[in-house]
């Protein structure tokens, strides 16, 4: 049990789940790694087309990726993708 916001929950907190590592890869990959200790590979051309992440089809935008805060972030953070999408939509390594 544990208590947020006044609330009592049943269930044990858990971690919010946070990109510790990245890397960009040949062909629009990205290789994450996440506070669960997994290591995954995520490919980022599905979205290419999507207007929000058009800038990435520009490799060295894409290839500038860091992390702020546990998410994954390009041109001073206007574009982020959460690492809960990341997770589900990733391969394992």
């Amino acid at each position: 049990m544990y208590i947020k916001n006044g609330i009592a929950y049943a269930d044990e907190a858990t971690a919010a789940l946070k990109v510790s590592g990245v890397r960009p890869m040949d062909d629009y990959l990205l290789w994450l790694h996440f506070n669960t200790g997994e290591a995954k590979i995520f490919d980022f051309k599905p979205l290419l087309d999507k207007a929000a992440f058009v800038p990435l089809s520009d490799r060295d935008v894409f290839k500038s990726v860091y992390i702020d805060y546990g998410v994954p972030v390009w041109n001073g953070g206007d574009i982020d993708l959460a690492p809960e999408y990341l997770y589900d939509h990733s391969a394992p390594e």
